[in-house]
Protein backbone atom coordinates (compact mmCIF):
# COMPACT_ATOMS: atom_id res chain seq x y z
CA UNK A 1 0.00 0.00 0.00
CA UNK A 2 1.34 3.64 -0.62
CA UNK A 3 2.05 5.69 2.18
CA UNK A 4 -0.83 8.44 2.73
CA UNK A 5 -0.76 12.13 1.78
CA UNK A 6 2.63 11.60 0.11
CA UNK A 7 1.28 12.16 -3.05
CA UNK A 8 -0.16 14.52 -5.23
CA UNK A 9 -3.56 15.12 -6.29
CA UNK A 10 -4.39 12.98 -9.73
CA UNK A 11 -6.76 14.96 -12.10
CA UNK A 12 -8.69 12.80 -14.34
CA UNK A 13 -9.68 15.11 -16.28
CA UNK A 14 -7.37 18.23 -16.80
CA UNK A 15 -8.15 20.70 -19.51
CA UNK A 16 -5.22 21.72 -21.79
CA UNK A 17 -5.41 25.03 -23.51
CA UNK A 18 -3.20 26.62 -25.96
CA UNK A 19 -3.90 30.44 -27.02
CA UNK A 20 -6.88 30.36 -25.07
CA UNK A 21 -8.45 27.48 -26.63
CA UNK A 22 -9.37 23.80 -25.20
CA UNK A 23 -7.38 21.43 -27.43
CA UNK A 24 -7.51 18.07 -24.92
CA UNK A 25 -8.17 16.21 -21.72
CA UNK A 26 -6.02 14.53 -20.58
CA UNK A 27 -4.56 12.92 -16.52
CA UNK A 28 -2.48 15.05 -14.60
CA UNK A 29 -1.47 16.77 -11.15
CA UNK A 30 -2.52 19.87 -12.52
CA UNK A 31 -6.46 21.01 -12.81
CA UNK A 32 -5.37 22.82 -16.09
CA UNK A 33 -2.20 22.79 -18.60
CA UNK A 34 -1.45 26.13 -20.29
CA UNK A 35 0.99 24.96 -23.23
CA UNK A 36 2.88 27.22 -25.93
CA UNK A 37 3.32 24.69 -28.80
CA UNK A 38 1.69 21.29 -29.37
CA UNK A 39 1.13 19.23 -32.60
CA UNK A 40 -1.89 21.48 -34.12
CA UNK A 41 0.74 24.27 -34.77
CA UNK A 42 3.80 22.88 -34.27
CA UNK A 43 5.98 23.43 -37.93
CA UNK A 44 6.82 19.49 -37.97
CA UNK A 45 3.35 18.47 -37.64
CA UNK A 46 1.65 21.18 -39.73
CA UNK A 47 4.00 20.85 -42.95
CA UNK A 48 5.22 24.51 -42.74
CA UNK A 49 8.62 23.19 -41.39
CA UNK A 50 11.70 24.70 -43.18
CA UNK A 51 15.25 23.82 -43.83
CA UNK A 52 17.76 26.29 -42.41
CA UNK A 53 21.23 25.15 -44.71
CA UNK A 54 24.14 26.45 -43.97
CA UNK A 55 27.10 25.64 -45.96
CA UNK A 56 25.63 22.68 -48.27
CA UNK A 57 25.20 20.58 -45.64
CA UNK A 58 21.73 19.53 -46.09
CA UNK A 59 21.87 19.03 -49.86
CA UNK A 60 25.51 16.88 -49.26
CA UNK A 61 23.34 14.87 -46.54
CA UNK A 62 20.19 14.61 -48.62
CA UNK A 63 22.28 13.83 -52.01
CA UNK A 64 24.59 11.18 -50.16
CA UNK A 65 21.52 9.20 -49.01
CA UNK A 66 19.56 10.00 -52.53
CA UNK A 67 16.60 11.62 -50.66
CA UNK A 68 14.59 13.54 -53.11
CA UNK A 69 13.34 17.57 -51.48
CA UNK A 70 10.68 19.30 -52.15
CA UNK A 71 12.31 21.28 -55.10
CA UNK A 72 12.96 18.17 -56.67
CA UNK A 73 16.72 17.99 -56.01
Amino acid sequence: MPKKGIHPTWYLKTKVHCDGQEIMTVSSTKPDLQVDIWSGNHPFFTGSQKIIDTEGRVERFMKKYNIETEEGN
